[in-house]
Formats: C-alpha cells, structure tokens, sequence
C-alpha cells in the first residue's frame, strides 16, 4: 500500500512533465495563417456556373518558409473600388465536416464561393451594384486579402448573393 501512495506522485509528474514537453511542439505544429504570407485569389471554376448564379474557386497559397494552418470558413464580402463593403457577407455554404489544413510552403488550399446573380431580385429589394472585388478573411487565420473580381452585388442586405464553403484540401503547386 505505501508503495502505491508513493508511486501515484511520480506518475503525475511524469505524465505533467511529458504534457509540458509535447505542448510547444503541438502550438508550433498548428501556427495559424496570416494574410501576409498568403497569396489569395478567386478564379471560376470550370463548368461553375448553375442556374442564376456562379462558382468561383477561392485559392490561399503560403508563400512563406514556414507551414501554417487554415480552419474553418473564410469570410468574404464584396467591395467597391474603394475596399469599402458593399451588402452582406456571405454566409456559409453547407458542408461536410469541416478540418483543418496544413500548408507548407507553396502549397494551395481552396474554399469554394458562390455568387448569385443580383438581377435575380427585385431591384428595390437589392440595389445592383458593381463591386470591384472580394474582401477575403483569412479561415482560422488573421487579416484578410482584396481579390479583384468585377460582378454584379445587391447594395441592399436583405437579398443573399454570397455563400462560402469550408477551407478544404491541400493542393500541391509545383
């Protein structure tokens, strides 16, 4: 019995001493993205389009030396010339589960993007308007990335034209 009272105290050192070990490797292995060493952009996916609306493929490369992580959903919203946001944000496309992703130097992570035609809506529901480009938040990340696409916003929030899927599979740039 005395040897068990004894031997229980080293166990949980142990087991704190190996928690302390691990930490520092677990935080550096899951340093999130920054929009600094990222280069973002939107480009249409082949045969994207649906009726009344358009599938852009949303692109984050690291163009860092080091491997960063991208979680979650960005956030995206049109902008006029002037960067400033015009109608609502997207909202998130429904997805499959979502995960993290790992991105060494080079490599390129994709989240998909859907604009809705804006002439779809009642003008004085929407209020077309031209946006410039796509405020792009980093998922998981930090800051944020304008990415020039012209296309047609509802100024108006009420009516939808944005949805954003989840950050999904690493590709691999050569």
């Amino acid at each position: 019995m005395k040897n068990r009272l004894l031997l229980a105290p080293l166990v949980a050192v142990a087991l704190l001493a190996a928690a302390v070990i691990a930490a520092p490797t677990a935080a550096a292995a899951s340093k999130a993205c920054s929009a600094s060493k990222l280069v973002v952009w939107a480009g249409e996916e082949p045969g994207g389009g649906a009726a009344g609306s358009v599938f852009y493929r949303v692109e984050f490369t690291n163009l860092s030396s080091s491997t960063c992580t991208l979680f979650g959903f960005p956030t995206v919203s049109a902008v006029g010339l002037t960067g400033k946001r015009i109608g609502a944000p997207a909202t998130h496309a429904p997805s499959k589960k979502v995960k993290a992703v790992k991105l060494a130097q080079g490599q390129t992570a994709t989240a998909q993007l859907q604009i809705v035609e804006a002439l779809n809506y009642p003008t004085d529901k929407c209020k077309p308007t031209w946006a410039a480009g796509l405020r792009i938040g980093i998922p998981g990340g930090s800051g944020s990335k304008v990415a020039p696409l012209a296309f047609q916003a509802c100024a108006l929030t009420g009516s939808q034209v944005l949805s954003v899927g989840a950050i999904n599979a690493t590709v691999t740039v050569s």
